[in-house]
């Protein structure tokens, strides 16, 4: 059973979506950036913060889970 706030639908557009994969994948788009947009697609299929952050392999430089502002 999930505990505390539940989550808020994260609904995209097609063209949204769309850009979003494209800026996921690009190579040479910052990876800031390109990170953001994984967190938003992942975010989006309704995952919760902790799997989406173990995903993107979001993690501070003492090993704890970053907190996902788009969830």
């Amino acid at each position: 059973m999930r505990t505390g706030r539940p989550l808020a639908e994260l609904v995209l557009t097609e063209d949204q979506r769309g850009a979003l994969q494209n800026w996921a994948r690009r190579p040479r788009l910052a990876q800031a950036l390109a990170s953001r947009a994984r967190i938003i697609l992942a975010c989006a299929e309704g995952k919760a913060n902790k799997v989406v952050a173990r995903q993107v392999r979001l993690y501070t430089a003492d090993g704890q889970q970053v907190a996902i502002p788009f969830c």
